[in-house]
């Protein structure tokens, strides 16, 4: 059974296997995210949410208030498309959206199934960055109108 739930301390470890099981948007050395840095971004710069099932956690993401970002939205792949990564996107963007009318943005890698998830989601295109990563924003009127 799956279970929604904010993230905690405790999480983190999991969090980091799921990270580092993608198969897409990985990271060229996994050390780049720290325990620290997941700490950081789910209790003092924002919040972030989980799907635990059997006790395993098989997704997660998590929004930065600070830099008013998506700081991360994964699924191991063995759960994709199943509807989880659009459940932990809404339990985000309502979170984020009730603490502030800032635009949201995040990057993503092109020609992945998060540019297409994302697209999907209504988040608009609004350019590139770092190294060729597409930026999208959504806007709190329009996250409003997906509704």
């Amino acid at each position: 059974m799956k279970q929604f739930r904010e993230a905690k301390l405790e999480d983190i470890p999991q969090i980091q296997k799921v990270r580092n099981s993608v198969k897409e948007n990985t990271l060229s050395d996994p050390n780049l995210v720290t325990d620290q840095d997941c700490e950081d971004f789910l209790f003092s710069r924002g919040k972030g949410w989980v799907c635990e099932i059997d006790g395993k956690i098989v997704g997660f993401a998590i929004a930065d208030l600070k830099d008013n970002n998506i700081w991360a939205l994964f699924l191991h792949p063995d759960y994709e498309k199943q509807g989880i990564g659009k459940k932990l996107h809404h339990h985000m963007l309502d979170w984020y959206f009730s603490k502030t009318s800032q635009t949201v943005w995040l990057s993503t890698s092109p020609n992945t199934r998060a540019e297409a998830f994302y697209r999907k989601c209504g988040w608009k295109e609004t350019g590139f960055y770092r190294k060729g990563e597409i930026k999208f924003e959504m806007t709190a009127e329009k996250w409003r109108k997906e509704q």
